[in-house]
């Protein structure tokens, strides 16, 4: 892969889903109160680092919590891609699903890695193919990005961007209302600072 611009990559807000422990994957539920303060903490950070639609080109998941996430950060100014190659992994029948509900219809151990659930997913999306979706988009930057996304999408955008096999793809941090820094193939993590 050719080395890849600098990207800061951030998970939508909360949603409700999120906080009911339901999987999301290409289904969509509102953001949370605390979902939308997560995004606005997001977007003052990077105005605050000077990141800009005006310095930056900014790119969302066409996902309703990700494009209401981008909107927030944003404050509706500038040109916002939507690009469907940042949409979440599909977890095919899991959608809607609890994690308990999941267990209950899988032989996995209940202290199996999270990703193996994803893996395992009936009619899910395989890796490989979420793989291949990522390094596309990753290809086609020509300059820093700002990327609003997902979970499993964050990192294996950020796993590609770092050069490192899908085989490591655990060992980054997740999580919302953080930014995930990724330039010359190392990663950092910024939380937004509280006004």
């Amino acid at each position: 892969m050719k080395p890849i611009p600098e990207i800061f990559v951030i998970r939508h807000g909360q949603t409700e889903w999120n906080l009911a422990g339901r999987w999301q994957g290409d289904l969509d539920s509102p953001l949370t109160a605390q979902g939308i303060a997560q995004a606005k903490a997001v977007g003052a950070q990077l105005a605050r680092l000077g990141i800009t639609p005006a310095s930056h080109r900014f790119y969302t998941s066409p996902m309703g919590r990700a494009r209401a996430t981008a909107q927030l950060m944003t404050g509706g100014q500038g040109v916002v891609i939507e690009d469907a190659r940042l949409r979440e992994i599909s977890v095919g029948r899991w959608t809607g699903a609890t994690r308990d509900e999941i267990r209950a219809q899988t032989d996995l151990h209940a202290d199996a890695h999270f990703l193996d659930f994803y893996a395992a997913a009936p009619g899910g999306e395989p890796f490989a193919v979420m793989q291949d979706r990522c390094a596309a988009f990753l290809e086609a930057l020509t300059g820093p990005s700002v990327i609003v996304t997902h979970g499993i999408t964050s990192r294996f955008l950020r796993t590609l961007a770092m050069g490192w096999g899908l085989d490591r793809v655990a060992e980054l941090p997740g999580g919302q209302g953080v930014i995930h820094h990724v330039a010359n193939r190392q990663h950092a993590e910024i939380t937004p600072q509280t006004d």
